[in-house]
């Protein structure tokens, strides 16, 4: 099994609803694939360097797996047929210097979700606080 990143643009007309069904029907055509997802990083809704079918922004979600080979075909040929994705991009993560970017990269994108859960429990740790200290 190989390493890849995909980089998928989706349109912005999409509810976040929408958009979340989106990104885990992607997800469910890599893991059926005999796909591992490492992590995902949902970048967010980002004005695009040009309009793509009329559209001026896209909502970017970026996803670490490993896969065979063989099975890039297909998973691409799945997001061509996705209406709902402006654009994707495959990269390969094949030599030793790559892979171990790729490593960097997931424990990156990992962290970064990790940091906003951190938050929120802070968050409400000191709301707890001030009801504390209101009593």
């Amino acid at each position: 099994m190989r390493n890849y990143e995909n980089l998928v643009i989706v349109k912005p007309t999409l509810t976040a609803e929408e958009i979340q069904a989106s990104i885990t029907a992607i997800e469910e055509v890599i893991t059926s694939n005999g796909g591992e997802i490492a992590t995902t990083d949902a970048m967010g809704m980002r004005k695009l360097a040009y309009s793509i079918d009329k559209n001026e922004r896209g909502y970017f979600h970026v996803i670490y797996y490993s896969v065979a080979p063989s099975a890039i075909t297909e998973i691409e040929r799945r997001f061509r047929i996705n209406e709902d994705i402006l654009r994707f991009v495959t990269i390969k993560y094949d030599t030793n210097r790559e892979v171990v970017a790729f490593n960097q990269l997931v424990q990156k994108a990992q962290k970064k979700a990790a940091a906003p859960a951190k938050v929120e429990a802070e968050a409400e740790v000191t709301a707890e606080a001030e009801v504390a200290v209101a009593e």
